[in-house]
Order: C-alpha cells, then sequence, then structure tokens
C-alpha cells in the first residue's frame, strides 16, 4: 500500500505540472495560444464501450468540462463506440471529416487502433491514448492509470486478504479483453501477485469485449469443475467482477472473496453489502483533466510534458488507490471522492451502510 500512496502523491504532483503548463500566464493562456490569438478548434474523446459505465458517467463529463475552461471557443465531438472496432474507426474517420485536430482515443482494439493512429497522422492530426495504450503505432501522448500497478495491487490484496483468513482452495483469473492492452498489462501485474502467492492458479480466461455476461459463464463452468475449490476470483475489473459474483449467486454457492477495478457505482454498493472484496479507486477525474489538458497544448502546437515513456509513446501514468471496506469511507465518500452516500445508500443497502458508518 505505501507504493500506491507514493503513486498516487506522484501522479497529483504531475497533474499540477500539466495543469500549471496549460494556465500559466505569458506559456499556455487559459483561451488563448501562444501567439496571444483567441485558441478555438476540435477535438474527438472517442471512448470504447459501454459495458464499462464510467466512459458515459464520469470520463466524458469531467473531459468536456476541462477543456471548456481551458478552451471556451473549442468544440469536443464525443462518440462511444460500443465495443465495436469497426465502428470506432468510423468515429475517427468522422471526427477528421469535421475538422477536429486532436483525437483522444481510447480504443476497443488497441491492435486496430493504430490505424487510427496512423491516419490521424498523416493529416497532421494528433492523438492522445487514453486510458488503454496503443503499443503497435505510438500515439502523440499517452494519459491512463499504471495498469501493471493495478492488477498487482487487486491481486495482492486478495492474496493477502486470504491468508490472512486462512482461506483453503484456488484461485479464479478472469482477466479482461483479450484486443485491449492495458488488459494484457493489468493481466501482467495480477499474475505477479497470484503466480507465487501459494493459492494454486485453478483457471484463468481472458473476457472478449470485457462483458459481464461471458465472465458469469464462463465462471459459472468453473464453479461446477471446481467445486467446493475456489478460494477467491481476481477479476480484472468491476463489470468482469460483477459477472463472477453473479454466476455464484445463480449456484447457491457462496461467494468467495472477488477483486473489481474502476469503483463503479454497482461495485462499490456489493462492497458495501460484503459480496465483492475490492475494488481499484481511479480518481477519473484527474485522467480526463490531464488529458484534456494534453489535448489543449496539442492543439496549440505545444509539446506536452511526459513523466516517462511506454510503447515508444509520451506518457502520463497514474496510480490510484486499492478500496476495501476498510478504507471504502475515506477514498470514495472523501473529499475528493466520485460518489455520493444517496446514491450508494439506496434502501436495499441503507443498513450495510450505517454498519459502515456511511451516512
Amino acid at each position: 500500500m505505501r507504493r500506491l500512496a507514493t503513486g498516487v502523491l506522484t501522479g497529483l504532483v504531475a497533474l499540477s505540472v500539466l495543469t500549471a503548463c496549460a494556465e500559466e500566464p505569458g506559456d499556455t493562456t487559459q483561451g488563448k495560444s501562444s501567439t496571444g490569438k483567441a485558441a478555438t478548434g476540435k477535438v474527438a474523446f472517442l471512448m470504447p464501450d459501454l459495458a464499462s459505465t464510467r466512459y458515459e458517467q464520469y470520463d466524458a463529463p469531467l473531459f468536456k468540462k476541462r477543456m471548456g475552461e481551458l478552451c471556451s471557443g473549442c468544440k469536443v465531438i464525443y462518440q462511444n463506440a460500443n465495443s465495436n472496432a469497426s465502428l470506432q474507426q468510423q468515429q475517427a474517420n468522422s471526427a477528421m471529416a469535421q475538422g477536429a485536430k486532436v483525437i483522444v482515443l481510447d480504443p476497443v482494439d488497441s491492435t486496430a487502433a493504430a490505424t487510427i493512429v496512423q491516419t490521424a497522422q498523416s493529416q497532421g492530426v494528433k492523438v492522445v491514448a487514453y486510458d488503454r495504450p496503443i503499443p503497435k503505432k505510438p500515439a502523440d501522448f499517452y494519459v491512463s492509470f499504471d495498469n501493471e500497478a493495478i492488477g498487482t495491487a487487486i491481486g495482492q490484496s486478495l492474496v493477502d486478504h486470504l491468508k490472512a483468513t486462512k482461506a483453503k482452495g484456488g484461485l479464479l483469473e478472469v482477466n479482461g479483453s483479450p484486443t485491449d492492452a492495458a488488459a494484457a498489462l493489468i493481466k501482467k501485474g495480477i499474475h505477479k501477485a497470484v503466480d507465487d502467492s501459494g493459492f494454486d492458479l485453478l483457471a484463468e480466461y481472458d473476457t472478449p469485449d470485457w462483458a459481464p455476461e461471458k465472465a458469469q459463464q464462463w465462471v459459472s463452468g468453473q464453479i461446477a469443475q471446481y467445486k467446493g475449490r475456489i478460494a477467491g476470483v481476481v477479476a480484472a475489473n468491476d463489470g468482469t467482477g460483477g459477472g463472477a459474483i453473479a454466476a455464484f449467486k445463480a449456484a447457491d454457492v457462496k461467494v468467495p472473496p472477488v477483486t473489481g477495478n474502476d469503483a463503479e457505482l454497482a461495485a462499490v454498493q456489493r462492497i458495501v453489502a460484503g459480496d465483492q472484496y475490492n475494488t481499484i479507486s481511479k480518481p477519473i477525474k484527474t485522467v480526463a483533466e490531464a488529458a484534456a489538458n494534453v489535448a489543449y497544448e496539442l492543439l496549440q502546437g505545444k509539446k506536452p510534458k511526459a513523466g516517462t515513456t511506454l510503447f515508444d509513446t509520451p506518457s502520463q501514468l497514474f496510480e490510484p488507490t486499492v478500496v476495501t471496506q476498510e478504507n471504502l469511507k475515506k477514498v470514495i465518500f472523501g473529499a475528493d471522492g466520485a460518489l455520493k452516500a444517496k446514491d450508494v445508500c439506496t434502501p436495499e443497502y441503507a443498513a450495510a451502510c450505517r454498519r459502515l458508518g456511511i451516512q
């Protein structure tokens, strides 16, 4: 946990640097270019799917808000590809046809997205890879969380819990989409935590399109195959974790500790109820605003400051926090929390909220 806390601080410091670059008088003045002329332009914000509710609820609104603060004359073209790589390609082409000079892209398929980058850059359009990297063709910048660290964090948190409770049995690993390079990084991180944990890895699965229903179907088969032997499930995000939990409930089997990632509303409610063990609190406001800062600098022809390089792409990576019942109140409902108690503590969860001191 010490390493994660340090990463958060580092990310926030880096964000302040980016923000300073975007707003410092005489450098990147709000709403004006370095030449003093009013800044205008179109920026596309292309998200990958609807399976994760975060994009519609948080990423898009926060990105739009920050762009509006930075550049009142700029327009954001927002599209969601609903897990369709071909549709995302069409959306990117449409955005460029509408005059977008910067594309912030969270790819459905990290390999296929290389074509979008190639096409955009050939037309002088800058590309910011967002959340998920694009390994085959370097974008102009990459803004994300440290996905490998996320995998290690959720996996290690689960392993530590299982050891503390003297659990017996093995693990199931429910990974993300095989076409998502970020999912591959999360998977790598999970293996760092579980491979030498002392718990056997019974089976693992790469979930197409991150679809919760496909995760549920696979876990249902494993419950039948490894009856009574599953000590825990390392799921790469809240959707797949929710699918795993649904599988155990449908089989009328006690739900073992299950991980998640994204701190979606439903996942937080499951943690409150005790159905899900952990999730990852991603300060999406941090990365959405950082991406807007970067997009604005690129729009002005400036070179954003990077903290590191990943896949030959200048990058800014933020490291978020593991959330369990123990720190949920502070992290989720603290000053920087994205959720409100009234949204989580609906009548079904009111009693569990009170037990955790959430009002």
